[in-house]
């Protein structure tokens, strides 16, 4: 899931300069980590209020692992966060991966305005906010009030820092075209994601049923592979009678299809927060057609050449770019990309923010 990669990835960065110590649900491996210290108590998230029978081992964690900073991913143990600081007396700052409440909101879940009222004020009553795209920071601010100096953008990113070469790239579309018995002309689309999402289903039915039917007028000789656990068998059906699509489920090593496939797409139009899935197909080199929507917290500037950025439920251009003849499967994803999106370069943007406090 690209919020659990999102958080693996920023603590084993920020580990390398500073001491961590994660407080995490039970579920967890600790041994999934190497290298990070981990507890692994809490209850799971759908749970969090029964987090406060931790309360004081937490604080007693705290107070004798000598910690400084609290950090709450997500807003929703916010509170625990909180009360932590009352109890403890050191500040707390909340990293958020989306506006939950808008992502509730999509989802048609009751009650999504409530939540919205507490996310606003738990972000209001934090020491400082880390934002992950530059909408996100702004909706804070100018719709919850709350003050920008609490506030920062902090993206998601990635521990690749080079692009794969052509060599690599070849290898491995070969390797796809050869274990599905295709031409190695066969222009190959990739689409993944955690199928528990709203906004990743809705994109295989945008998929389906607007995208493929439009498409099949100017390109015969492609495949979209989607690889994605969670996907409910009803989709699993629909998907394996579709000749267009090569339905992987969840697989061991997802670089394989980054680097093998000529274009990712991105028609998500729900939700909020950066897609990590675009970082990571941009990181390997993949060019990408998105959404507007999905394009949020990617500067074109900086993804140059590599990501075509279409109007929103504009399905006609949308295939048209997938079409198009010179795509640019072969160029280069820029410096600049590595260089704003890298792990390191973002954990030091974070420890700025975090000497402050």
């Amino acid at each position: 899931m690209g919020g659990q990669k999102c958080v693996v990835g920023f603590y084993e960065e920020l580990a390398k300069k500073t001491k961590v110590l994660l407080a995490v649900a039970r579920e967890n491996n600790r041994e999934a980590a190497p290298g990070l210290q981990v507890q692994p108590f809490l209850y799971h998230h759908r749970m969090g209020y029964a987090n406060i029978l931790h309360l004081f081992k937490l604080k007693k964690l705290i107070r004798h692992e000598k910690i400084d900073l609290i950090i709450i991913e997500h807003s929703y143990l916010g509170w625990l966060g909180y009360l932590l600081k009352l109890f403890t007396g050191k500040q707390f700052l909340i990293r958020s991966h989306n506006i939950e409440a808008h992502r509730f909101r999509d989802s048609n879940k009751m009650g999504w305005q409530i939540y919205e009222w507490y996310e606003k004020h738990i972000h209001a009553l934090a020491d400082h906010n880390f934002f992950i795209t530059e909408e996100d920071f702004t909706y804070a601010v100018k719709q919850w009030k709350i003050n920008s100096s609490k506030c920062s953008v902090l993206s998601c990113g990635t521990d690749i820092n080079y692009p794969t070469s052509i060599e690599e790239k070849q290898y491995c579309k070969a390797s796809i075209v050869s274990e599905h018995n295709l031409e190695m002309n066969t222009r190959l689309f990739f689409f993944n994601g955690s199928f528990d999402f709203l906004s990743n289903t809705d994109a295989l039915r945008i998929i389906l049923n607007e995208i493929i039917p439009i498409l099949n007028k100017s390109l015969q000789n492609y495949r979209i592979i989607i690889c994605g656990r969670w996907l409910d068998q009803s989709w699993v059906d629909v998907l394996n009678n579709c000749k267009e699509i090569i339905y992987k489920g969840f697989v061991e090593d997802i670089a394989v299809y980054y680097k093998g496939s000529d274009c990712f797409i991105n028609p998500v139009t729900l939700g909020s927060g950066i897609k990590v899935k675009m970082i990571d197909a941009l990181a390997y080199n993949l060019t990408v057609i998105s959404t507007q929507f999905a394009a949020k917290g990617m500067d074109p500037l900086i993804a140059v050449n590599k990501l075509l950025v279409v109007e929103d439920y504009q399905w006609q251009s949308f295939a048209n770019a997938m079409s198009l003849p010179d795509l640019p499967v072969y160029a280069n994803t820029s410096e600049q990309f590595y260089e704003r999106f890298h792990w390191s370069s973002i954990v030091q943007k974070a420890l700025l923010s975090l000497q402050r406090l």
